[in-house]
């Protein structure tokens, strides 16, 4: 999560959507960098608006204009999935190396997903406190529309580095288990389609 006081402006790092190579890029411009615990870094954004956001608000004296990046369902899950192929920095228990992404996302379908599918919701992540979510959401897909959007808020140019990818794999579905997830994600692909820009 990085604040920028300011400019009265947040941005919350929905988990695989390029959220270090942002925080990388922009940390020395930000008043307030939150990178570790994940639990902090990736701050939602109800538990912005019910903890952090009041307290910048009163100690600013303005609303905050608050940021995300949302990356299509299918792509992020896929992410996900690669990610725990991975060895280093992955328990054991969450790791994907002896499933297939389809069975993969069958597992993230159920109500209650084993360790290694147990990686949330983007709309949930998403989704605000009251009547306050995020403000300006972007499409991973299109993330230069975000950067376009930076410079502009915070009046400089902006190059960010390529950090954190994950490890190629086969992200092939069965026409069964896409129908499952389209069920299942259905809020995540409305919010998703209904951002501008795609």
């Amino acid at each position: 999560m990085l604040v920028f006081f300011d400019q009265r402006l947040v941005f919350l790092a929905t988990p695989k959507t390029g959220s270090t190579a942002i925080e990388s890029a922009l940390q020395p411009l930000a008043a307030l960098t939150i990178e570790r615990p994940p639990v902090l870094k990736h701050t939602n954004a109800q538990r912005f608006h019910r903890f952090i956001g009041p307290y910048l608000e009163a100690a600013s004296g303005a609303e905050f204009t608050v940021t995300a990046m949302m990356r299509e369902p299918v792509s992020w899950l896929g992410s996900w999935y690669r990610y725990r192929k991975r060895g280093d920095g992955v328990e054991a228990r969450n790791r994907t190396n002896d499933v297939t992404f389809d069975d993969f996302v069958q597992a993230w379908c159920r109500e209650d997903p084993p360790p290694f599918a147990d990686v949330g919701r983007q709309s949930r992540f998403l989704k605000g406190h009251k009547d306050k979510s995020v403000d300006r959401l972007f499409r991973y897909e299109r993330i230069e529309d975000f950067v376009d959007f930076l410079e502009d808020q915070l009046d400089c140019a902006i190059t960010l580095p390529r950090l954190n990818v994950s490890p190629e794999g086969d992200l092939t579905l069965s026409d069964r288990t896409r129908a499952l997830l389209e069920r299942e994600a259905a809020a995540d692909f409305a919010l998703y389609a209904s951002i501008p820009g795609g």
